[in-house]
């Protein structure tokens, strides 16, 4: 049957920070005749944006013990001197207006007894520069105040219509590789759409679901980046995958809730099962590079240690107000915080590459842009510094709205052959066939595989072990579901969206023959000095160092 046909001037697939924030800039700055279209496969509020604890940089002109050049170092120190310097040096110097633009929305920083911005420490920053919001809830309470806007604020909300449980499954690419749009599954009603746009944004968040343990919720399968490769955009330092050192591990629970590295920043400390503090030889102790100490801590654990958090040394109303969620969560599974050492091991965290892209969120498909942990405009580098993905978030999206403002967005005129061959495989009278394949099993073969043989340490050997295993999934997948477009489920999307990503991560992987960052490569000698003397030359940078094209 024919498949509905509807267009708007601007897609945006994702409902995370760096999608509605946009969604709202557009609509308050932007003529757009056909309005915004704002799509996620699950509620409105649920995305990966909506768990981040650790906070928000914000490089601001009160706070004089910090500056845009100490900012830029951190970063560039913490990326090994893979961050492209520019994106760094912009992104920073737009913090300050990122923030206050947050305020103005009605997200509420903490603040401490003087009512001023509290800035707090976290990994590999050199100064106080975290903005939190709730103590340890700034990704919620940032994500709350911006849904309520698209959902409440009556000149907002007019601009822009929500589509819930809705996927997107393809991108409307034409024969001059130009985005034209998408095409929208509802998996309540099983029906298609071609939804046609001028512009097309993919804010789909990152990759975390891929891995067996991952601090990411179930949504964040990296289903924007699987429509990019389909659809031929360059990607971009898919080797970089970051794993959080201090995720929560009970026994018998594959899942892995953050514990903030605020809390290390607070003073807690790592410890093995012997009370023996392993991180003291490190200058920066527990406050290392993520990298690093995810690697210390599976070192550990590779020893037949039990890794712990002690944060028994930080007052526990301290505690309390600082950390409500964590100390919460800590309870409900019997972990007195004041006393008891709490269990830690690396999850799978936050994935630095991603489509190539522009800090406007440009991608290498004209009228395809990426914002978010989507996309990579090479800000982290290979390894991603706290907290500042959630400023990525707002700067990048921001820098579209006004990239968008200088063109005319026009409905589009012209489908084109290859894109009418895209709709017609969505469009057969056929039902979606009968699939006799276990998705979830088949999930789970891939999250282990992934996790064993694409982890925190990494071979040539397992790598390629890891492509065998995942050519062996993909190809039960295809023989048990066949060869077709349409599936039964948003599931079934996942895993086929899933597989991309795997193979791109492991493929990525294999091809950078050093460790460097969070690709370590155990098969390859690590050269220190090769880090250090990348990152030599923004030892000093000044704040007033130009920008070049």
């Amino acid at each position: 049957m024919p498949i509905k046909h509807s267009t708007y001037s601007v897609i945006i697939v994702g409902s995370g920070i760096a999608g509605l924030y946009a969604a709202i800039k557009m609509s308050e700055t932007l003529k757009l005749p056909d309005g915004i279209l704002v799509m996620t496969k699950s509620q409105l509020s649920e995305s990966n944006s909506r768990y981040a604890q650790g906070g928000i940089v914000g490089v601001m002109p009160e706070n004089k013990a910090d500056s845009v050049s100490l900012h830029v170092a951190d970063t560039i120190k913490a990326g090994c001197g893979l961050c492209d310097f520019n994106v760094v040096k912009f992104i920073s110097e737009n913090s300050g207006h990122a923030i206050k633009d947050l305020m103005k929305y009605g997200v509420k920083f903490d603040r401490n007894e003087k009512d001023e911005l509290n800035y707090t420490l976290e990994g590999a920053h050199s100064v106080r520069r975290i903005l939190h919001v709730g103590g340890d809830a700034t990704g919620y309470g940032i994500e709350k105040e911006l849904v309520n806007k698209v959902k409440n604020d009556p000149v907002i909300s007019s601009n822009i219509t929500i589509y819930e449980e809705t996927l997107a499954a393809d991108l409307l690419v034409d024969s001059k590789n130009v985005c034209r749009g998408v095409i929208a599954y509802n998996e309540v009603s099983h029906e298609y759409e071609a939804v046609y746009a001028p512009i097309t944004v993919l804010a789909t968040g990152g990759t975390g679901q891929v891995y067996k343990y991952t601090t990411n919720p179930s949504v964040t399968t990296g289903d924007g980046l699987a429509l990019a490769i389909r659809a031929g955009a360059k990607i971009k330092d898919m080797e970089f995958i970051q794993f959080h050192p201090t995720a929560l591990s009970l026994k018998n629970d594959d899942s892995r809730f953050l514990i903030s590295e605020s809390v290390r920043g607070e003073g807690a400390k790592l410890v093995n099962q012997n009370g023996e503090y392993f991180m003291s030889s490190h200058p920066q102790k527990d406050l290392a590079p993520r990298d690093v100490v995810a690697r210390a801590i599976y070192s550990q654990l590779s020893d037949g240690n039990d890794v712990f958090l002690d944060a028994t040394g930080i007052n526990i109303d301290k505690f309390k107000t600082r950390f409500p969620n964590i100390y919460k969560t800590c309870t409900d599974n019997g972990i007195d915080v004041s006393k008891d050492y709490i269990p830690v091991s690396p999850a799978a965290h936050y994935c630095m590459g991603g489509i190539k892209t522009e800090v406007n969120g440009k991608t290498s498909i004209e009228n395809l842009y990426a914002i978010g942990e989507a996309g990579c405009t090479s800000l982290h580098g290979a390894n991603r510094l706290a907290s500042n993905s959630l400023l990525e978030c707002v700067v990048t999206a921001y820098e579209l709205v006004n990239t968008l403002a200088k063109m005319q967005l026009l409905p589009s005129k012209i489908i084109d052959e290859k894109i009418m061959n895209t709709i017609k495989q969505y469009t057969n009278d056929d039902e979606s066939a009968e699939e006799y394949v276990d998705i979830e099993e088949l999930t789970a073969e891939l999250k282990k595989v992934m996790w064993d043989k694409v982890g925190i340490i990494r071979t040539e050997e397992s790598l390629n072990k890891a492509l065998r295993v995942v050519d062996e999934i993909e190809n039960e997948f295809k023989n048990n579901c066949p060869d077709r477009s349409k599936f039964n489920s948003i599931q079934e999307y996942e895993l086929r969206n899933m597989l991309y990503v795997a193979k791109c991560i492991i493929n990525s992987a294999l091809n950078r023959k050093e460790s460097i960052g969070a690709h370590y490569r155990a098969d390859f000698v690590k050269d220190d000095s090769t880090c250090s003397n990348s990152i030599s030359q923004f030892e000093e940078v000044s704040d007033d160092t130009k920008i070049t094209a």
